[in-house]
């Protein structure tokens, strides 16, 4: 299974739309461990595109600090599950929370 997670400066961006880069965890579900990691550049910004982008690497899961409405629609039309709220941490710290079901979400920072 292969989370996304969207980075700013290595930390969790605020909008997924406007990160620098993606982290792409593979994790292995059996053992419930991280077995593969990759930092990539999305492509340019526009609605919709990053969906599509991300469902083509085989991403099943989304974890980020906020988005729209619109575009959690895109993703859940791209067949990736959405998880938001979650303000801080790396890629690996916030993938070991998901895993341990310990991941602790908060206030969708694109609620608006």
């Amino acid at each position: 299974m292969k989370i996304a997670i969207p980075l700013t400066s290595g930390q969790i961006s605020s909008h997924f739309g406007h990160c620098e880069q993606f982290a792409i965890i593979d994790v292995d579900i059996d053992s419930n461990k991280i077995i593969g990691s990759d930092l990539l550049t999305p492509p340019p910004h526009e609605p919709g595109l990053l969906p599509k982008w991300l469902h083509g690497l085989g991403v099943h899961t989304i974890i980020a600090g906020g988005m729209g409405q619109r575009a959690q629609q895109l993703f859940t039309q791209n067949q990736i599950d959405v998880i938001v709220g979650v303000s801080s941490g790396t890629a690996e710290e916030i993938v070991s929370a998901y895993l341990n079901k310990t991941l602790q979400g908060g206030e969708n920072a694109c609620d608006h």
